[in-house]
């Protein structure tokens, strides 16, 4: 493969350091052993919060009730779309049971998770769509109850966030946010109730706190910083190539913006506009940190080497501006979700179209999709035998285990052998149990 890099990343995202880990450890620690104390004492420290962390009904409504109608509005729409997109999801998987074998049935069960805890960050942005995501898609699940976390914003949650969680059907509500949310929700503090699943972005801290408690909990995606990949040919806009990456290049200042191309001309063009772009932004020292330090542009020869480097980059977004949609739908692998045509924005993905976008980072898009309904349900499988069914099926297992080795397996299926079929004689040797001795005459 012969690939050029019209501009290559000074920097790599190298994963989250020792030092944050040996710090989530540490904060991880003393949460066990101070409980809900140290909770209130890191909320104190870190977010200036003193105030009880469940927010009341009457004041998340409140908070709710004062936003702008018209956010509102949009609010519902984008719940709406992310709700309908989860039901689906749900809808395309079933219970069922099947005879694989006359008298041997088996069959899968779908129980939603009891508990799940939602984390919605609240840093530089108030992030309503991440409550939407979180939430509207362990409702659409059926988990019985939802326990959503997000840090303070002066004296209240963001009040656009607070109407979120209550459309989404949040059962319980807590002002609270870093590595001490996190904990709280796994640990059950302040609620009773322990999470089952932890899911939500968040910073380093957070998601080394997931990480460090997943086994603990399960938890949706271990997730870095964002990624973004547009794939472009000449039948592509540069002027929207470019809005497009800068617009996932805010996210952050190690969020990775990526243009795989084999059109030079487009490359090139897309190489000048974005600086102007960036700076046309009311603040664009993020996004320029971001482009100067993480943004690629690729050049590739056709078609296929294009399809090869974004199928090895398997990026968290990947947006394809190119001729044949349907071709890049069809062979594309790796990506935790995927944006056909100009029409369609990674901002669209983000916030209002109604897939969800907690989505894998670092490669993870190569094992993993991103946050859907089928993370908060399990697949419970069960089985059920007759005793002319048992007969197979014991002497199968018997003659497997005793070759593995497995006496004590291999005598729990002789036992079954020559209670329900005491007449029958066996090509192979069946163990016969003597007669149990309980107590005495």
């Amino acid at each position: 493969m012969t690939i050029l890099h019209i501009k290559k990343a000074l920097k790599s995202f190298s994963g989250i350091s020792a030092e944050v880990t040996e710090r989530v450890e540490e904060l991880l620690k003393e949460i066990s052993a101070g409980r809900e104390e140290a909770v209130r004492d890191l909320a104190a420290k870190f977010d200036g919060w003193e105030h009880d962390f469940i927010i009341e009904a009457d004041k998340l409504d409140a908070l709710a009730d004062s936003v702008n109608p018209q956010i509102k509005r949009d609010i519902e729409f984008a719940h709406q779309q992310v709700s309908s997109f989860a039901k689906a999801q749900l809808a395309s998987i079933n219970e069922f049971e099947i005879e694989v074998h006359p008298g041997v049935k088996l069959g899968q069960r779908l129980v939603p998770s009891r508990c799940a805890g939602c984390y919605i960050p609240g840093g530089r942005f108030a992030h309503a769509a991440s409550a939407i995501m979180s939430v509207a898609t362990a409702k659409a699940a059926g988990v019985d109850k939802i326990i959503a976390c997000t840090p303070p914003r002066g004296e209240a949650i963001d009040a656009t966030v607070a109407f979120a969680l209550r459309l989404s059907g949040a059962d319980v509500v807590m002002s609270l946010g870093g590595v001490q949310a996190i904990a709280t929700l796994a640990y059950g503090l302040f609620t009773g109730t322990e999470a089952d699943i932890v899911v939500g972005p968040g910073n380093a801290y957070v998601a080394e706190a997931k990480r460090l408690l997943f086994g603990k909990i399960g938890i949706d995606v271990v997730a870095g910083p964002t990624e973004s990949l547009i794939v472009a040919d000449k039948t592509a806009d540069p002027f929207f190539v470019a809005v497009d990456l800068v617009s996932q290049a805010e996210h952050g200042f190690e969020s990775a913006v990526w243009l795989v191309t084999d059109d030079e001309r487009l490359a090139n063009k897309v190489l000048a506009l974005v600086p102007q772009i960036i700076q046309d932004l009311p603040q664009p020292e993020v996004a320029e940190a971001s482009w100067r330090d993480f943004g690629e542009i690729v050049l590739c020869e056709n078609r296929d080497e294009m399809l090869e480097v974004a199928d090895q980059y398997a990026c968290e977004h990947t947006h394809v501006m190119v001729e044949d949609l349907d071709w890049w739908r069809m062979n594309l692998r790796n990506y935790g979700s995927l944006f056909l045509g100009e029409e369609c924005t990674v901002a669209f993905g983000d916030k209002t179209s109604g897939t969800n976008h907690i989505l894998p980072t670092e490669r993870a898009a190569r094992y993993s999709g991103g946050l859907n309904v089928m993370k908060f349900v399990k697949v419970l499988t069960w089985q059920q035998l007759n005793r002319s069914a048992s007969q197979k099926i014991a002497s199968v297992t018997s003659r497997i285990s005793r070759n593995e080795g497995m006496e004590a397996h291999a005598r729990a299926a002789d036992l079954r052998l020559l209670s329900y079929f005491p007449e029958t004689n066996y090509e192979f040797d069946v163990y016969q149990h003597p007669q149990p001795k309980v107590g005495t005459e």
